[in-house]
């Protein structure tokens, strides 16, 4: 879903990272973070809570973009178990949301 906004489910929150934060940021009218610096530079970054996904999900739509719904595919036993302690657990794409599936 490379011409998709990625929301990217982290516990309670859904992040965008990267241009997707700074579009959504813009659009949602959100804060703009940014977390650790791979290679020098700060990841832009800003999150939605998951409980009041549907209306930033809508929002984002009515502006004319796409939206990927990234969850957790494992829980952090099972990825640790697989990869190793303090393995990242695996998500995948569950759902994308176009204006053609909203309506």
């Amino acid at each position: 879903a490379g011409d998709a906004l990625l929301l990217y489910r982290m516990g309670d929150f859904f992040e965008l990272f990267f241009e997707d934060a700074r579009t959504a940021s813009q659009v949602l009218d959100i804060a703009l973070t940014t977390r650790g610096e791979p290679g020098g530079d700060p990841v832009p970054m800003c999150g939605v809570p998951v409980h009041a996904a549907t209306s930033y999900v809508a929002q984002l739509i009515k502006a004319g973009h796409r939206v990927a719904i990234a969850e957790p595919t494992e829980k952090q036993a099972e990825a640790e178990a697989a990869r190793g302690p303090g393995a990242p657990v695996g998500r995948g794409i569950v759902r994308v949301v176009t204006a053609a599936s909203t309506t």
